[in-house]
């Protein structure tokens, strides 16, 4: 069976193109082969040695590229991913667009607002990109979602989120050790805790504060005579149009901790949380439930098969992809969602610097990205 979209004829089995085969790519292959139907058949990568392992994962069946025009160009691929260092995300992405071939980029969508309106303004109405929030998909934080969405602790008044974990993992050259090359750690980490303030809330950023710094991580390290200058420690603020307001806690020299991500979503009726890795969701409401006595229960997906290096979030939101490829639907996670969990981001960075608020109009002006 095929079906249309835009002008390439898709089939049940889907040939995949990755571009990028760092930690991220493997990451992606390694969900791709776990599902049936899917079949890796081009990858791409300009660092010899992160092609020569993918290429060992693939049982040395796919083509190799070391440019990502020659795939697009000679590549026979129905779909792609992209997980690329966050530099290189917007040309990629125009190139791709040219082609209609349907594509999943690794987050954040690109280093900045005015770069992700690029793109956008570079994707026409049949475009799928689907961009990898995929925190969305955890399971304890995707029940959090769905009882949240189902109204049990009220309209939102507040959204919290803790991250507490290790530093940045090393990754080819550096590449992550520097603001120019991520857009910052509050776009290249936190664009996810964003994305989910903003699905949480059903609503729009409009001003975000922020307080943060480098007080501990790569201070002792230099790559090219500099030193990494991304900070591993911030509170953000985020105000939302309705009033209600989220808060990021993110320090990345916590690996002590018992769970990595604490997620707190508190309407007028009650409390809903979610704690990762232990995956446990604890509900509470107003005149049913008091302090220290709260419904707690674990949260499992039995459609994952694949645990990865996100809870098999990364899995899950495979599944999706190939789902909504399947069925010519539109993503669930696409670019109107990365534009703004990278707005946030860049706010909050800009944020830090001037060391005052910040008004999301002024970081989205001349996007043409209205609200």
């Amino acid at each position: 069976r095929s079906i249309r979209w835009g002008a390439f004829t898709l089939r049940e089995e889907i040939r995949f193109g990755v571009i990028g085969t760092g930690m991220m790519g493997i990451e992606h292959i390694e969900n791709l082969q776990l599902i049936e139907g899917n079949i890796v058949t081009a990858i791409c990568d300009p660092n010899e040695g992160s092609l020569e392992t993918a290429n060992e994962l693939t049982g040395g069946e796919a083509d190799c590229f070391t440019n990502h025009q020659e795939l697009l160009e000679k590549g026979k691929v129905d779909a792609l991913v992209v997980a690329t260092p966050n530099m290189t995300h917007t040309e990629i992405l125009i190139d791709v667009l040219e082609t209609k071939i349907p594509v999943m980029i690794e987050k954040p969508l690109c280093t900045t607002a005015q770069e992700c309106a690029e793109v956008i303004s570079a994707a026409d109405d049949d475009a799928m990109v689907w961009v990898g929030l995929e925190y969305r998909y955890m399971p304890a934080i995707s029940e959090l979602i769905k009882r949240v969405n189902e109204g049990i602790v009220g309209p939102v008044r507040m959204v919290s989120i803790r991250e507490h974990r290790f530093p940045f993992l090393e990754k080819v050259e550096h590449w992550n050790r520097f603001n120019s090359n991520t857009g910052g750690t509050l776009v290249e980490k936190c664009c996810h805790y964003f994305d989910l303030m903003h699905l949480i809330t059903n609503d729009l950023p409009v001003r975000v504060m922020a307080s943060g710094g480098q007080d501990v991580n790569h201070l002792d390290e230099k790559y090219g005579g500099e030193i990494p200058d991304i900070i591993d420690n911030a509170y953000v603020i985020v105000e939302f149009e309705s009033g209600s307001r989220g808060m990021l806690d993110l320090c990345m020299f916590a690996e002590a901790t018992r769970n990595q991500e604490e997620i707190s979503v508190v309407g007028e009726l009650g409390k809903v949380e979610a704690l990762v890795p232990e995956s446990v969701i604890r509900t509470g409401i107003r005149g049913k439930h008091w302090i220290g006595s709260v419904e707690e229960e674990h949260s499992e997906n039995p459609e994952i098969m694949h645990e990865g290096l996100h809870s098999g979030a990364s899995y899950i939101e495979h599944l999706r992809f190939r789902e909504a490829f399947l069925q010519g639907t539109k993503p669930e996670v696409g670019l109107k969602e990365g534009f703004w969990s990278v707005a946030v981001g860049e706010a909050a960075q800009l944020s830090i610097d001037r060391k005052s608020s910040v008004e999301i109009d002024e970081v989205i002006e001349g996007t043409g990205i209205n609200r």
